[in-house]
Formats: structure tokens, C-alpha cells, sequence
């Protein structure tokens, strides 16, 4: 398959909402229209449960499987692939550019291009929730993800972390939208600490 043709697969299958789809299906409920409008699989386990947040999760982990499978041993491509899959997750184009925190499909690409990395995220989250602290720990394992992966693989493996880092740390920041209280402390506290979305505006 074509370079710009797994490219855009992988942008278009990651922004495929599977959370909202999955409460959509289980609850009839719109997850923008619940709480602060966060689509995600925290959002989809407050409101149907285990069972419907497992389907959610495993969607999002295998759709960050295919594009970089796709790429095969063209390993450049396949970590741009795994990249803009989170990127299409992060800013769907199915929820006009909302979209949740990327770690499931980044899970799903690092099993392909760098399986240390999968363990490395999934050793931060359980690490930050045995502290009661998991967005904490998110933050510490995306921030080391690239350094970790370079010493793993060298080249390569900077490469494969930087591009599941960066749309993971800018989706910390930018969240959904502008914070409604000015001035700096509101980016760092979702860079650290990954609050809720404040509600967005629907149209």
C-alpha cells in the first residue's frame, strides 16, 4: 500500500470514536452531552460499566495496530503511521476535532513498532494509580517514552517515541479547548495532572 494512502488510513481509523460509539450503542447517550463532554473511555466506564469500557479500550488499542502493520519494514513509515493515528484519535474528524488522550491507540502502535514502549506507558499508568496519581504517572512515562525507546532501539527508537509523545503531550495541554481561567497554571496543571475538560460549546 501506498505511503500517503497508510497515512491517512491510520489518521481516519483513529478517529474513529469508539467510546462514544460503544455508549451510543449500550446507553443511546452522546458522551458530549455527559458531564464536562469528554469523550473517552473513563467517561464510557462512569456511565454503562465494565464490560462496554473493555470493548471501547480493546477497539482503540487494535485500531493503532493496522497502519503501522500496514507499513510492514518500512520502519519510518510505520512510526509516522502510528503517529497520526493518535493524531486522528486526539483531533477526530468525527467529533470536529475533539477527541480523547491517545494512550489506547499509542498502545496499539508501540506493540507494533516498539513493544518496550507499550510496557514502559502501561508500567507509568499502574506505577502513577498505585500513588493515586495515574495522570501523573502518564505524564512522567510520555515525557521519558522517547529517551527510553532511543536507548532500547537508538535511532529508531527515538523516532517510534517521539511520535507517540508529542501528539500525547500536546493532547494534554490542549485538551478540548482554551481553559476558562487565564494565565499559565491551567496548561501546567493539565500537563501534570490531566483534569477533566471544562464543557465545551456545541453548536
Amino acid at each position: 500500500m501506498a505511503e500517503a494512502g497508510i497515512l491517512v488510513l491510520g489518521f481516519v481509523l483513529g478517529g474513529l470514536p469508539f467510546s462514544n460509539l460503544v455508549a451510543k450503542r449500550t446507553r443511546g447517550v452522546d458522551l458530549r452531552d455527559v458531564g464536562v463532554g469528554k469523550v473517552s473511555t473513563s467517561a464510557l466506564y462512569r456511565l454503562a460499566g465494565t464490560g462496554p469500557l473493555l470493548v471501547a479500550a480493546l477497539a482503540d488499542i487494535a485500531k493503532g495496530t493496522v497502519a503501522p502493520l500496514l507499513a510492514g519494514d518500512r520502519w519510518v513509515l510505520a512510526a509516522f503511521a502510528g503517529g497520526v493515528t493518535v493524531l486522528g484519535h486526539n483531533w477526530s474528524p468525527f467529533l470536529r476535532g475533539a477527541g480523547g488522550r491517545g494512550v489506547a491507540p499509542a498502545l496499539g502502535a508501540l506493540a507494533v513498532n516498539g513493544w518496550p514502549g507499550t510496557l514502559f506507558l502501561l508500567g507509568g499508568l499502574g506505577a502513577g494509580k498505585a500513588f493515586r496519581q495515574s495522570a501523573l504517572g502518564g505524564f512522567v512515562a510520555e515525557l521519558l517514552l522517547t529517551p527510553f525507546l532511543a536507548a532500547v532501539d537508538g535511532g529508531r527508537g527515538a523516532l517510534v517515541g517521539a511520535c507517540m509523545a508529542v501528539p500525547l503531550l500536546v493532547k494534554r495541554v490542549a485538551a478540548n479547548g482554551r481553559p476558562t481561567t487565564p494565565g499559565w497554571r491551567p496548561y501546567a496543571e493539565r500537563l501534570l495532572f490531566d483534569p477533566g475538560d471544562e464543557p465545551p460549546a456545541r453548536p
